[in-house]
């Protein structure tokens, strides 16, 4: 039986002793309804029952009270905020480089993993990078970007249009 004040992430939770409030409105363990009653009898039926009494909706009126077992209770408190932590994970950008004298086999390989990235839900930046002399020939870059782009057509959209940078030449897509 525990006898401090707890604190969540988002408020402090009360149990047993340090429920302020009067009057409760209680919950039993299996989630019946046991009515309104005092904090000391509230106390009691928790305390006969070997569990705790947590204050779960403190602003209501009355505040409302469970009898649970605190440990099991907080212990299902954190694994449901760890499942919505994991639901709202945003999507990355994942990188692709590509040369420019990439050969087919290369390309279909590196094509294949952005396909996976955009089916996790990410966006991927694709970057052609320029070695040496390729510099003067720009427009082989922005060539293998339409290609690219063309193959990936059913699957992404063009989110930012190409654009240079030093000596890479990159596009961001994302699914569609």
């Amino acid at each position: 039986m525990l006898l401090k004040e707890e604190t969540d992430i988002n408020q402090s939770i009360r149990i047993n002793e340090a429920i302020r409030a009067s009057e409760l409105r209680v919950i039993g363990e299996s989630g019946e309804q046991l009515g309104i009653m005092s904090r000391s009898e509230a106390l009691r039926l928790a305390e006969e029952a070997g569990l705790d009494l947590v204050e779960i909706s403190p602003n209501a009126k009355p505040p409302v009270a469970k009898i649970v077992n605190w440990g099991k209770y907080q212990y299902q408190k954190m694994k449901e905020a760890q499942k919505n932590r994991r639901s709202n994970k945003q999507s990355e950008l994942k990188q692709m480089r590509f040369g420019l004298k990439i050969g087919t086999g290369d390309l279909d390989i590196k094509l294949r993993k952005v396909r996976e990235f955009l089916s996790e839900g990410h966006k991927v930046r694709i970057q052609i990078f320029y070695r040496g002399r390729e510099m003067a020939h720009k427009e082989l870059g922005y060539d293998m970007i339409n290609k690219i782009v063309n193959l990936l057509a059913e699957e992404a959209v063009v989110e930012q249009q190409p654009q240079m940078a030093g000596r890479n030449l990159s596009i961001v897509i994302r699914s569609k």
